[in-house]
């Protein structure tokens, strides 16, 4: 590992190929996004005006819950695709894959686990 010609960033082809990753993952949480934004303006289509007073309020109690929940994974999912798309700049940038801590590389593994990170194990463990 000590070698003097220790790699400072990662080659074209190998950010191409974390370029795929992220284009999936991106895809992939677009997609969940869509499934969530239409959940949640379907929810508001299923009136229940045929049934009792006391029903209907609890049944609006826990879609009102539901439809929290549904919004703070809607914005998670946002947040994630942003963080993605910030990942795919510093590709661009040749910048990925660098901790901005400690300016080495991000382990391989660690990257194709959480592409969008910023931070090696070695930092990420000091901010404990």
């Amino acid at each position: 590992m000590g070698t003097t010609n220790e790699k400072t960033r990662y080659s074209d082809a190998e950010l191409q190929e974390f370029k795929d990753i992220i284009l999936e993952k991106i895809r992939i949480a677009k997609e969940e996004l869509t499934s969530l934004t239409s959940t949640l303006s379907n929810s508001n289509a299923n009136g229940t005006d045929d049934t009792a007073g006391t029903y209907k309020t609890l049944e609006d109690g826990s879609a009102t819950l539901e439809k929290e929940q549904i919004n703070q994974l809607a914005a998670r999912q946002k947040k994630f695709i942003d963080n993605l798309d910030a990942a795919l700049v510093r590709i661009e940038n040749k910048t990925y894959g660098i901790c901005r801590e400690t300016g080495k590389l991000i382990q391989k593994e660690r990257l194709k686990a959480v592409p969008h990170t910023t931070l090696s194990i070695e930092a990420k463990n000091k901010q404990y």
